[in-house]
């Protein structure tokens, strides 16, 4: 039997390395993650659908593919898993607990890259928050500080990666929900751009391919050879992208080259930046001029504010019809959601579609401003967060925003509300704590937070790097080249 120690010291591939030469079984790999989530998810909080008896059936039998045996764990929105239940962080959908007809795709590809899955993961509400605080579930912690957040939307896999129990676990991002927690969480994340990775069957896309599925993972291998197994087209899905040049994997370790790296520690929407956080970046910038790169302060002209308002709007609507679908699934009452999610979705069913249309007419717009940007510079680096990761209900509405919410949806003011611009005071309270990722879900390129920085608190925080159309490769090849100039790995929370 592997010991805690040596299981916890490899990456995914080394765990799959050791299977494959007969070193230590599925099996055994499997009851080591088990043993360790036992030990952690009381205090952590982040495994919240358990599914051991089907892992240890599968690890009982042949695997075969690059991560063959290796623990994993997806993330509980969307990932289904056939004959599990999927909650979404929704407390409706948690009491009619109807399992999932089929897999996924994307849980799909990862099955046939050999992973062993035994349990769900965290999420808020319809992954509605950088935070993972569903009331169906409750709050998940952060190994490093039990008292702060993990980050989310992908929360509870973050936790369950810092903490050691799995080398890397399925996360998703539609408004940062991969970088995020994992900048929250001292991880490497990697948003793909869009259509880069599957949502099918149930969806060709999702949020007009704003939002894509991936992993969140210690090192930056595992998560290229996971983009490796996972990239791809699929039926039905709405787009069809190039395949890369070759495979991701050999982009680690490959010389990124002299790369122009714009950089910027200025909230897009115009809200304060915490001095950490600019830390974190100005740091991050003498590091890349020490590996060679030539790094100058720039931004792209693009209106960040006008960003997040339309990508709010475009969130609105989606909460809208989630909720109208799952009131129609389960035939719950307005009491199976949370006010927060009534509120989002009471603001979605007041805009008006021509208003809709517009605000996603005007994708096109930054999409046009980024590439102009990015013929001038090869990456841009931003803080990952604009503060360091917040304490467990710090950023939770306060009673009397919801005590307001509730009369504004009970007198049908919703559209009234709109009109006294709400959306633009919501941007900017809600996405002050994390108001850079949402640029590159709505234009659809890929981006990635790598963990460069620690508070002086010992939390983590990361540096967020963008990149043109197509160019995961370069992100890659760049956070490879920082994982060995600064290693990040071996450091781990006291748990």
């Amino acid at each position: 039997m592997i010991s805690v120690e040596d299981y916890r010291r490899h990456d995914g591939l080394g765990l799959a390395e050791l299977v494959r030469n007969g070193e230590v079984s599925a099996a055994e790999l499997l009851e080591v993650a088990i043993g360790q989530a036992e030990r952690l998810n009381p205090h952590l909080n982040a495994i919240i659908i358990p599914m051991y008896e089907l892992a240890r059936a599968r690890a009982a039998g042949p695997l075969e593919g690059p991560f063959a045996g290796v623990p994993f764990l997806v993330k509980d929105l969307f990932q289904e898993y056939e004959g599990v239940m999927t909650a979404y962080g929704c407390k409706a959908l948690k009491r009619a607990a109807v399992p999932a007809a089929g897999h996924a795709e994307i849980t799909r590809r990862w099955l046939r890259a050999g992973t062993v899955i035994f349990g769900r993961t965290n999420s808020p509400e319809f992954g509605a928050k950088g935070i993972t605080e569903p009331e169906a579930w409750g709050a998940t912690r952060n190994p490093w500080n039990l008292g702060h957040t993990p980050g989310g939307s992908s929360g509870g896999s973050a936790a369950m990666v810092a903490a050691g129990v799995v080398p890397m676990a399925g996360a998703n991002d539609g408004g940062g929900s991969i970088r995020i927690p994992a900048a929250c969480c001292g991880l490497f994340g990697l948003k793909p751009g869009r259509g880069r990775t599957p949502w099918g069957p149930r969806y060709g896309e999702m949020m007009h391919g704003a939002a894509m599925n991936h992993v969140i993972s210690r090192s930056v291998r595992d998560s290229a050879a996971m983009l490796d197994a996972s990239h791809g087209h699929e039926p039905g899905a709405f787009y069809r992208l190039e395949p890369p040049v070759r495979p991701y994997l050999e982009e680690v370790g490959r010389e990124p080259g002299k790369l122009r790296i714009a950089y910027t520690t200025q909230s897009p929407i115009g809200t304060p930046v915490h001095p950490e956080a600019v830390a974190a970046v100005e740091n991050s910038a003498r590091l890349l001029e020490s590996l060679g790169h030539y790094v100058e302060p720039a931004e792209p002209p693009i209106d960040g504010l006008q960003v997040a308002e339309d990508w709010l709007m475009m969130w609105f609507a989606h909460t809208a019809a989630t909720v109208r679908e799952v009131r129609q699934q389960t035939g719950c009452g307005l009491d199976g959601f949370e006010a927060d999610t009534l509120a989002m979705a009471a603001f979605g069913e007041a805009s008006r579609a021509s208003e809709y249309i517009v605000a996603f007419q005007r994708w096109n717009d930054y999409m046009r401003q980024l590439d102009g940007f990015f013929e001038h510079y090869d990456l841009l680096m931003t803080p990952t967060l604009a503060h360091p990761p917040a304490r467990i209900g710090e950023v939770a509405t306060p009673a009397w925003q919801h005590v307001l919410l509730k009369i504004v949806m009970s007198l049908r003011l919703s559209r009234v509300a709109l009109a006294t611009g709400v959306v633009e005071r919501m941007a900017k309270e809600n996405l002050k704590w994390v108001p850079f990722t949402q640029l590159e879900n709505v234009t659809g390129v890929p981006a990635m937070s790598v963990p460069l920085h620690w508070t002086a608190d010992g939390l983590p925080m990361g540096v967020h790097f963008a990149a043109p159309h197509g160019e995961e490769g370069r992100l890659l090849r760049l956070a490879a080249q920082l994982e060995q100039a600064r290693p990040w790995a071996q450091r781990r929370p006291e748990l």
